[in-house]
């Protein structure tokens, strides 16, 4: 583990940072804690927690069942019985003798999970230790949560003061967004209540300022703050520059239809390896570091990890986490104008055999349209192709390919990705939007064509095209 030590005590580095430090090394191993005696393990796989257990007897399913008021105190001690006889699990036996349904079960191990997990935020001192490692096999119901959403609610059952204003830095510290989209986009569900505190965190505000313009009681405004701070939301310091992103663009939800955004992942997953720093940020070679730097931000929030952390496609994650990776290594080297003159130079995008390639595509793109008109859209196809390829940065060859393609029998799907690829360098035409749309109602996938029709629409309400293409859906 970086900075924080793979073992240690808690109350040298508190639970959430641990968990956090984890996350970020999408670490996979068990987090065993222990404390009085007791120990409770949390098992990671890929930074995410996935299960967890303890040798405390009342955090075992049956209790926390009992609890709960999911069965009577008569039907655990049956199921007790039962237990000792025939060593089955406890959760199995219930389900045989009636008490609880599969359904009631698979609530029931989750509840239990959580439950041992949150109560970890509760201790104030312990040791814990990180092992490397596989986590167990033989469970087969897993905690699907995100990271982030854990330690929010984890830290929403602390009520100690004296711990909150010992772990927070100074109440005199101004507290900024996070300059790191990694934690600024996490999955977390803030409550309303919340969002108002975290409005107010502007980079000049300290603290005590913020606690003081807020019309929650000190305590509870702290402990939002404490929470914010501990899955790294916001982060203490003074903003410098005007961050790409406001408080409101970082709590808006990310409106894209599932299917679409899949295929969109994959397409730039599979072209990892061959797109330029310019083509993953969506920008131009003669770009302003402004430009990226929003850019940048944009793309981070839609392809972030956290986005499917419960998908039941296990490479999605991965995969997003490959494409976050890629569009934040692209950022580091060309945010600025050495970086981008350096870049430049060693891809040699200002060779004359660049620019010739270049000439060639535009001539292919301007045959290309001859030929659609002209009924022949095969030929446009194999041009346009040919033009994306030496130029995939322009979105509009991408536009006509997929025109092409959609005139052609069978290749649906192929005009319905190469317009995801326009829509993806240039997400503020509306045009393209309603091209999608339009692509979508001959699929007869009519919820996502009115989708893309309302986007155009949002971006120009005078979108002639996306508003026929509304009536005819």
């Amino acid at each position: 583990m970086s900075e924080i030590p793979a073992t240690g005590r808690l109350n040298h580095y508190s639970l959430p940072k641990v968990l956090v430090g984890l996350n970020r090394q999408r670490a996979t191993g068990t987090l065993a804690v222990m404390a009085s005696g007791i120990t409770k393990k949390i098992y990671l796989l890929k930074g995410e927690a996935i299960f967890a257990s303890s040798t405390y007897e009342d955090d075992r399913l049956g209790e926390m069942l009992l609890k709960a008021g999911k069965i009577t105190v008569e039907q655990y001690d049956k199921s007790v019985e039962m237990l000792k006889k025939t060593g089955k699990r406890q959760g199995a036996i219930l389900v045989e003798l009636g008490f609880l349904t599969p359904k009631d079960l698979f609530w029931g191990v989750k509840y239990q999970v959580k439950e041992i997990v949150y109560s970890l935020f509760q201790l104030e001192d312990g040791d814990y230790g990180f092992q490397e490692g596989p986590p167990p096999g033989d469970e087969v119901i897993t905690l699907k949560m995100s990271m982030g959403n854990l330690i929010y609610e984890g830290v929403k059952r602390i009520e100690n003061w004296t711990r909150i204003r010992k772990e927070m830095p100074d109440t005199e510290a101004v507290l900024k967004l996070s300059d790191d989209p990694m934690s600024l986009f996490q999955g977390v569900e803030l409550a309303a209540q919340d969002k108002k505190i975290f409005s107010l965190v502007d980079g000049k505000r300290s603290i005590k300022k913020i606690i003081e313009d807020s019309w929650l009681n000190s305590f509870e405004a702290l402990k939002t703050l404490y929470l914010l701070w501990s899955i790294g939301i916001v982060t203490v310091g003074e903003a410098r520059e005007k961050l790409a992103v406001s408080v409101d663009e970082v709590l808006a939800p990310v409106s894209e239809e599932e299917e679409a955004f899949i295929l969109k992942v994959n397409d730039i997953f599979e072209r990892l390896d061959t797109m330029s720093h310019f083509e993953l940020l969506s920008a131009g070679e003669s770009a302003d570091s402004e430009t990226i730097r929003k850019n940048y931000y944009a793309l981070a929030k839609e392809f972030h990890p956290d986005r499917f952390y419960d998908s039941t496609d296990s490479t999605m994650k991965d995969k997003l986490a490959h494409i976050f990776d890629a569009l934040t290594d692209a950022y580091n080297a060309i945010k600025d104008e050495e970086g981008r003159r350096t870049y430049l130079a060693s891809i040699g995008s200002l060779d004359a055999a660049v620019a010739a390639d270049t000439g060639k595509a535009e001539e292919n793109y301007k045959n290309a349209v001859g030929l659609i008109k002209a009924g022949k859209p095969e030929e446009a196809a194999e041009l346009l192709e040919e033009a994306a390829m030496i130029d995939p940065g322009n979105a509009e060859y991408w536009n006509f390919l997929a025109l092409a393609l959609s005139k052609l029998p069978g290749r649906l799907d192929d005009a319905e990705k190469a317009m995801l690829e326009a829509v993806l360098l240039e997400p503020a035409s509306s045009e393209y939007y309603s091209n999608l749309g339009i692509l979508y109602l001959k699929a007869k996938k009519t919820a996502e064509a009115k989708n893309q029709f309302h986007k155009a629409l949002a971006l120009d309400p005078d979108n002639k095209k996306a508003r026929k293409g509304l009536e005819k859906a």
